[in-house]
């Protein structure tokens, strides 16, 4: 999820080097939401509507695909932390098996996905293929990596078949299923896409 600016009494810009606990104090404080990489606080930027309601789809497709089983999903407020790297982040959308392993207790922050979703946009599209992906490697429970392109049918579908090879499937028609792997559930594309106003023609 997306947020603007983030509202605290000390200036971002006079410090550049915060510790994940003052990061977390200042969240709590804060107007919006902000990330956090090993130190560094950043804003995050405004979201589209077609963003949020992808988002949605994902998490309401999910959730009811998963009833009454041993899966939890999470979307909007909730964080991840990422030890090895030192970030806080919010993806759109997270899957966790059995239950949800906590950052020191803070049912806020979890640490354990084994799902992710993103929905991509032109301003963070490259972030998420390259350098969020290499950070969510590092979560040993971390098993899928699903990227929904927002303005056209497009979704890539990464899984994890040994410790540093990864499965790419892509889906670029309306009619097609997404099979996920971590668990036996499909998901029509027109499901993530409906209500969504997406480029009709495909590759």
């Amino acid at each position: 999820m997306t947020a603007q600016t983030i509202s605290t009494q000390e200036p971002l810009q006079e410090k550049r080097d915060y510790t994940p606990e003052e990061y977390l104090e200042l969240e709590e404080k804060a107007e919006c939401k902000s990330e956090y990489d090993d130190g560094i606080i950043t804003p995050m930027t405004g979201g589209t509507t077609e963003h949020n309601q992808i988002a949605g789809n994902c998490y309401i497709a999910l959730s009811i695909g998963l009833k009454r089983q041993s899966f939890r999903v999470f979307f909007g407020d909730v964080r991840l932390w990422i030890p090895k790297t030192q970030n806080f982040k919010y993806p759109d959308v997270m899957v966790v098996a059995g239950e949800p392993e906590y950052y020191k207790n803070r049912r806020d922050t979890i640490i354990n996905p084994q799902v992710i979703i993103e929905v991509l946009s032109d301003s963070t599209e490259a972030f998420d293929r390259s350098e969020k992906f290499r950070l969510y490697q590092t979560i040993p429970t971390f098993q899928e990596y699903i990227l929904v392109n927002q303005s056209k049918v497009e979704v890539d579908q990464f899984f994890r078949i040994e410790n540093k090879r990864w499965s790419l499937y892509e889906y670029d028609r309306e009619d097609a299923e997404l099979t996920l792997k971590s668990f036996e559930l499909l998901i029509p594309i027109l499901d993530i896409y409906d209500k969504v106003n997406v480029e009709k023609e495909s590759k």
